[in-house]
């Protein structure tokens, strides 16, 4: 089943409207933050619904413009914009340390890890840690970030305890610590931006392979 078919029918019809396609485990957690607070007003009428959505679902900060569903829309576009696409379709699963699916909900490493073997067929290390040094990933500066990159941070006094999907306009989606959700957050609020530390994007010429089919 398409990322597509298996989003919120309400979620998929706002998103359709503007034209995008929803097509050994630590604690890797992500402390308390400020809780989200009611979307900002959209820069036009057709961003407004789907802010109003995530907002009233606390499921990100406000977007506070119109850029991120616009890198969404254009992002389409992009190989690697199936990361997005897939990542986008899990909002509001819960965290679960340790967990690693939709059923059992995902811990940050474990939503990265099923995000990318889903979606482009790399298979990443379990833990944030050893995602950031994978052979599959290569290294990037923040000021060249796309949507689909690996974004780090040191939640944990440790390097790399953290890690979320890029999607967009400084947003950065993730399953962020228990009780919490898969939700997007903005890289540019103070806690994030002191603690990032760094960036890695998936080397498309490894993360070509089909993945094995099932019976």
């Amino acid at each position: 089943m398409t990322p597509v078919a298996r989003a919120p029918a309400r979620l998929r019809a706002i998103l359709a409207a503007i034209g995008v396609a929803l097509g050994g485990v630590g604690v890797q957690a992500a402390p308390e933050t400020a809780p989200a607070t009611a979307a900002a007003p959209a820069a036009n009428g057709l961003t407004d619904p789907i802010m109003n959505l995530l907002g009233e679902r606390g499921l990100l900060r406000p977007l506070g413009s119109a850029a991120l569903v616009e890198t969404m829309r254009n992002s389409v576009r992009d190989t690697a914009s199936d990361l997005v696409m897939t990542a986008m379709n899990f909002l509001g699963v819960p965290y679960r340390m340790g967990g690693n699916s939709e059923q059992s909900g995902f811990d940050c490493s474990g939503f990265t890890r099923h995000i990318f073997e889903n979606s482009i067929g790399l298979v990443l290390p379990r833990r944030a840690d050893e995602q950031a040094t994978s052979a599959g990933l290569l290294s990037i500066h923040r000021a060249e970030l796309k949507p689909g990159d690996l974004v780090f941070f040191n939640t944990m006094r440790r390097t790399f305890s953290h890690v979320g999907i890029y999607v967009g306009d400084d947003k950065f989606i993730h399953s962020p610590r228990a009780g919490g959700a898969v939700r997007i957050e903005d890289m540019r609020d103070s806690y994030w931006a002191r603690r990032f530390t760094g960036a890695r994007r998936a080397d498309l010429s490894v993360a070509t392979q089909p993945l094995p089919t099932t019976r």
